[in-house]
């Protein structure tokens, strides 16, 4: 993997440059927002390591005007706030995951290699999470290999939030998304069909978490 790191401490991104590179990475860093910006522009990464406190440009800023540029690139936040409402607020500005310091390299590394392999999946229109494949050209899920039984609407439902796995969805957005495949489903009924899926994914390998005020997200279990 080649890999940006975003990071104005000195003494960290050396650290976790030279323990990144130990586990056969290729890193390179800017410590200033705007400088990884342009870095971004003309150069290949397989993924971005941002913090957050960024000089010129922070990273949430950063992060925000990637997206807005189709820059697809795996992003993952490092910080030190570690608030539900935080976190919320990256994964809706595009970060695909997020470390809360202080945190153990080998979690980074893992967590960096399971972006890339989804941002890879996605492009042949294969989603994952945890032990939950979506296969989009065949329209079928299965879960631990095994073919996952669902009705139509259990399917429509549950592609919707694999495709925004980490993501929270309101109901009303669900139902939005879902337009054209099912025109009669009601508001009512989304919250029928978490409770189905939640049945039939056992959440053991992935699961539907409801959050307060915001709606549902999809995401593996630890462990």
């Amino acid at each position: 993997m080649r890999i940006l790191l975003v990071e104005d401490d000195v003494d960290l991104a050396n650290w976790l440059s030279q323990s990144l590179a130990q586990r056969g990475c290729v890193v390179e860093w800017e410590d200033d927002g705007l400088m990884a910006e342009r870095r971004l522009a003309g150069d290949d990464f397989d993924a971005v390591v941002i913090d957050l406190g960024l000089p010129s440009l922070d990273g949430a800023a950063l992060l925000t005007r990637l997206r807005k540029s189709e820059d697809g690139i795996p992003a993952l936040i490092v910080t030190a706030r570690d608030s539900l409402v935080g976190r919320v607020a990256l994964l809706n500005a595009g970060a695909d995951d997020f470390l809360a310091k202080p945190f153990a390299v080998e979690e980074l590394e893992a967590r960096l290699a399971a972006l890339v392999r989804r941002s890879h999946g996605r492009a042949r229109g294969v989603y994952t999470c945890g032990g939950l494949v979506y296969d989009q050209a065949a329209q079928r899920f299965t879960l631990a290999s095994e073919t996952l039984a669902l009705s139509p609407r259990e399917h429509a439902v549950l592609a919707t939030l694999i495709r925004r796995a980490g993501h929270p969805l309101s109901k009303q957005q669900i139902l939005d998304r879902l337009v054209g495949h099912d025109s009669d489903l009601q508001l009512e009924a989304i919250e029928v069909i978490i409770h189905r899926l939640r049945r039939k994914l056992g959440e053991d390998k992935v699961q539907i978490v409801t959050l307060r005020g915001l709606g549902y997200l999809l995401e593996a279990c630890d462990g």
